[in-house]
């Protein structure tokens, strides 16, 4: 068990005056099995008071507007999380017992359906029916693709860019958190695994002292279904554990991106991150 202390500061400078701007923010954590959130403060610069509710995902939404003039747009969220990590499920379901439980809960089919941003080329289809072919259980086949395509796809920037798809990150071999996880969603879709984006953050440095704050980032990785939901973190090949915090699922980054929102007055806007974490025990 480990509690994590996260700042992360986005928002938009404008080139000139934003009469306004109205906009949704997923960057507050919730509680779940595998973490407990002992508070969160999200601070919204013009000042501006926030609607906040449950997407149909489970995420947590900050929902407002800013009615007067702004040059920039300025969020600063704040939490403190107990993060118990997880673990493989004690059960695995069959082929059969699987297709059936697709079959029955409509909870699945969006987990199923390949999106846009995750349509796997054939070559991705391929390895994941070979590691159907080559394992025996669900859970087996999906770990085998998940390593897989974290084996084959180097994580590095400027390849991609926020709309680019799995097809793009697998034909370039290179691609950030977010590609390497629609790759793997969609790997783990076409062979009938349900699977599902999940953003959040990854604590980067394992050996870092009590209170020593470490610049990170906003993270990406998957979970899939075979008689539990399993995540795995397919672009640093490990299990998801006490570094992980979860803040959102969807069926890809477009249903989870930390800010986004629409304004009128100016031409162009430059989007500013920044994230420390800090381990507190």
């Amino acid at each position: 068990m480990s509690r994590l202390r996260i700042r992360h500061v986005t928002g938009f400078q404008y080139d000139g005056e934003a009469k306004a701007s109205y906009n949704e923010a997923r960057m507050l954590p919730a509680s779940t099995e595998s973490q407990f959130v002992l508070s969160s403060n999200l601070r919204i610069e013009p000042n501006s008071g926030a609607h906040e509710y449950l997407d149909y995902w489970g995420t947590r939404v900050s929902s407002f507007e800013v009615l007067q003039p702004h040059q920039q747009l300025s969020l600063t969220a704040t939490s403190l999380i107990e993060v118990r990590g997880s673990s493989h499920p004690s059960h695995d379901v069959s082929w059969d017992q699987l297709h059936d439980l697709a079959a029955r809960r409509s909870e699945f089919v969006e987990q199923l359906d390949q999106t846009p941003l995750t349509q796997p080329p054939a070559e991705v289809v391929h390895l994941a029916e070979r590691a159907v072919a080559s394992t025996t259980t669900p859970c087996e086949a999906a770990l085998r693709i998940n390593e897989e395509i974290g084996d084959r796809v180097r994580y590095l920037r400027g390849v991609t860019n926020v709309k680019s798809t799995a097809a793009d990150a697998w034909k370039a071999g290179a691609g950030v958190c977010q590609d390497i996880a629609h790759i793997t969603l969609g790997a783990l879709r076409s062979v009938g695994i349900p699977a599902r984006y999940v953003s959040g953050y990854l604590h980067p440095k394992p050996d870092a002292e009590l209170r020593e704050t470490i610049v990170g980032e906003s993270h990406a990785w998957v979970e899939f279904f075979c008689g539990s939901w399993t995540g795995f973190d397919p672009t640093n090949l490990i299990d998801i554990g006490e570094r992980h915090v979860v803040v959102g699922h969807g069926r890809d980054y477009n249903d989870v991106p930390p800010l986004r929102g629409v304004y009128g007055g100016s031409r162009t806007s430059k989007l500013f991150v920044t994230v420390e974490i800090t381990r507190e025990a």
